[in-house]
């Protein structure tokens, strides 16, 4: 007897496809339609084809804006990546202890983004923030600590708050990933006589890579799209000091109200965080195979 096929359970993904349609999909293409036009207002608008992307690609302030993105991702990852890592080697494996740690860990996650910069806006104030009062005090730095004022503690308020706010998720997702390791393989290692560098080196981080490609890509996407809380705690100063592409690009939209450039630039900035995220997840699927990335 024949069997019939039913694909009539594909009907069951359409709400799914109409979701995204309209909450992705659509803004996209309108974002499209406005990166090639030049728009006067309603109704008014003319084709200008590549003009935008060619005045975005050769913008100093892009350029500018991209290479402080770049250096500030590139940071988070050198901290957060092994801070992380060394976070979840050192949490408890049973016991009240690992409750209490989770709990911990999981605290500045569940804060709203926009709130996690005002937060650090009252702790490092030189007059009140008991980390600026507290660094001003011991008098280390030879000068007052301000981020509002120097640029160079602007970057330290801003990768501290950073690397505060999201290496409890790369600690997690490594404790996860140490948890899923059969106890057979200590065992043999305890066996064998192998040393704590050894049994991490060649048992624990091969073992963990699943879940690092998943949080150097979300701290990798997340680092490179930050905006509420530089905005808040900086709104990109002093100067241009933490104006990163999102700041840039909201700037360029609202503020200057120049839709057919910051449309351009969105795709642009679209097309970066793809092609970085599908290079890092291949260069990470490629560890330890001997593979060329």
């Amino acid at each position: 007897m024949e069997k019939w096929q039913n694909n009539k359970a594909w009907f069951l993904v359409l709400p799914a496809f109409i979701i995204v349609a309209f909450s992705a999909i659509i803004p996209l293409m309108t974002v499209v339609n406005y990166s090639i036009q030049d728009i006067f207002g309603p109704g008014e608008s003319v084709f200008v084809g590549t003009e935008w992307f060619e005045e975005m690609l050769s913008n100093y302030r892009l350029h500018d804006a991209l290479w402080r993105q770049f250096m500030f991702s590139g940071l988070v990852l050198l901290i957060e990546i092994p801070l992380g890592i060394m976070i979840a080697l050192a949490m408890p494996k049973r016991g009240w202890g690992v409750s209490a740690c989770l709990v911990s860990l999981a605290l500045p996650l569940v804060i709203p983004w926009n709130v996690i910069g005002t937060i650090w806006i009252i702790f490092t104030r030189p007059d009140i923030g008991l980390f600026g009062v507290g660094i001003n005090s011991l008098g280390l730095l030879g000068d007052t600590f301000d981020h509002t004022a120097r640029p160079l503690y602007a970057w330290i308020t801003v990768l501290i708050m950073e690397v505060w706010h999201w290496t409890p998720l790369v600690a997690l997702l490594c404790y996860a990933g140490l948890r899923a390791i059969p106890e057979a393989y200590y065992e043999a290692a305890r066996i064998d006589g192998a040393s704590s560098w050894a049994t991490f080196r060649y048992i624990q981080l091969p073992k963990m890579r699943g879940v690092l490609t998943i949080a150097v890509l979300l701290r990798w996407m997340d680092s490179f799209l930050i905006y509420s809380e530089i905005f808040t705690l900086t709104g990109g100063g002093p100067g241009n000091t933490t104006t990163f592409l999102s700041i840039y690009l909201v700037k360029l939209a609202t503020m200057q109200f120049d839709l057919g450039p910051a449309a351009a630039f969105s795709l642009i900035y679209f097309v970066i965080v793809l092609l970085f995220c599908f290079a890092f997840y291949q260069a990470l699927l490629n560890v330890g195979k001997g593979e060329k990335v």
